[in-house]
């Protein structure tokens, strides 16, 4: 298992959000490249960057991810407000090791395809986020008729190498995970499964690990103090 920070970023500043909700800042940085990079130097071998105005449609923060690939050396997977074929090129061909495709893909399952043929299915990840076990999209605005594990079969004959699953039932609540529909999906797809949501204590990590969850993605409760990340390090493989 490999535990990877978030870097959260809005109207150009490092945040976390409250379930994703505008107007719900919990934590605001000045300096998202300067976050990534202390993740980075405390340990982290992979970071998550969401570029949360891409997520809601009011703008994008391009500038601030080449900043973030070039300050770092380690693999950095980027979602919110892909939209199109062309953008995710864009972010595979300036470093990014990973782009997490939601929205676009639900609407037209084919750019997995597509992406994973040019790029390698391990650079291509199918974000599903979950809402009463129904995967949302257009930044969890909208839901969908299908669960996780639905779609998560047909990304995977696709060609999607990662899955992220995002429980926005309790998405930034600090209020610990729930992992019915988690479990479901990991027991049922042969690709990495990344875990995000709810987090909020290294307990979390523990049944994670049990699990069998490939990676975890971290946000409030490292910036709110609940967990230190160097703690983290000793659930990774």
């Amino acid at each position: 298992m490999i535990i990877i920070p978030a870097v959260d970023i809005k109207n150009g500043k490092c945040v976390q959000l409250v379930q994703g909700k505008p107007g719900t800042e919990q934590v605001v940085i000045d300096n998202p490249a300067e976050v990534a990079l202390k993740w980075q130097d405390m340990g982290a071998k992979r970071l998550h960057v969401v570029d949360l105005d891409g997520a809601l449609d009011s703008g994008a923060n391009l500038e601030i991810i080449k900043e973030i690939v070039a300050k770092t050396d380690i693999p950095i997977e980027v979602g919110g407000g892909i939209r199109s074929i062309e953008y995710a090129s864009q972010l595979l061909d300036m470093g990014v090791e990973t782009v997490i495709i939601g929205t676009m893909a639900i609407k037209d399952p084919s750019v997995i395809e597509k992406l994973s043929q040019k790029y390698g299915s391990e650079r291509v990840c199918i974000s599903l986020d979950s809402k009463d076990n129904r995967v949302v999209t257009h930044g969890w605005q909208q839901s969908t008729d299908k669960t996780p594990l639905e779609y998560a079969q047909i990304f995977e004959d696709k060609g999607a190498g990662l899955i992220l699953f995002t429980n926005v039932d309790v998405e930034g609540l600090l209020d610990g995970i729930d992992l019915s529909a988690a479990r479901n999906l990991i027991d049922n797809v042969s690709i990495p499964v990344i875990y995000s949501g709810g987090i909020t204590s290294l307990d979390d990590l523990k049944v994670l690990k049990d699990m069998n969850v490939d990676y975890v993605v971290i946000g409030s409760a490292l910036y709110r103090g609940l967990i230190d990340f160097k703690d983290t390090l000793e659930y990774e493989d």
